[in-house]
């Protein structure tokens, strides 16, 4: 079933609409918060709470990608349950290591002053994507919003661990010149 049909069902709240969505993008979206978590069980979790704000947000929303749109969704649960696991010191995933890596580039943002910067900070990060070659581009971004493991990406793209590290390496650095030169304090 087509995007705009399974929204236009969730339009006329119709139940149907959540069947369709979990058959459509349900492996996606439990992809996602199992390689935040590291535990199809809360990923499961994650997914049913996905539903439901999909049930609550559509309408007023007509999102027209709902890939993207349950994507966003999903990652932002399982990165708040992930948040919720390290506050209680349980809890395991890929994050930890995600976010030291990126922590040279992105410092979170703690001011009321950064956090007003956070959307120039986003498209001065989406502009540096787009200038990168495709190969390194989809690299990044299936490392760091993704989540995937440098096994896995390394599997996909036909190379060894340590060559994939060093390419992340040198976009992050690549990113943080870019960053620099545009005048964000990192």
């Amino acid at each position: 079933m087509e995007d705009e049909a399974i929204v236009a069902l969730f339009w006329q709240r119709n139940e149907q609409a959540i069947a369709a969505a979990q058959e459509q993008y349900g492996i996606y979206c439990k992809s996602i918060a199992a390689s935040i978590l590291g535990n199809t069980q809360d990923a499961e979790e994650c997914m049913n709470d996905t539903v439901l704000s999909l049930w609550n947000s559509i309408p007023p929303n007509r999102p027209r990608s709902l890939r993207a749109y349950m994507g966003k969704i999903i990652r932002n649960l399982a990165l708040n349950r992930y948040r919720a696991m390290q506050r209680q010191k349980r809890g395991s995933g890929n994050m930890p290591l995600l976010f030291n890596e990126l922590s040279e580039v992105v410092s979170g943002t703690d001011t009321v002053e950064q956090a007003l910067e956070s959307r120039a900070l986003t498209e001065a990060m989406q502009d540096f994507l787009r200038q990168l070659p495709r190969e390194q581009r989809v690299m990044f971004v299936r490392r760091y919003w993704y989540a995937d493991s440098l096994e896995t990406l390394a599997k996909n793209f036909g190379i060894s661990e340590n060559t994939l590290s060093v390419k992340l390496y040198r976009i992050r650095q690549k990113l943080k010149l870019y960053l620099q030169e545009r005048g964000f304090d990192l």
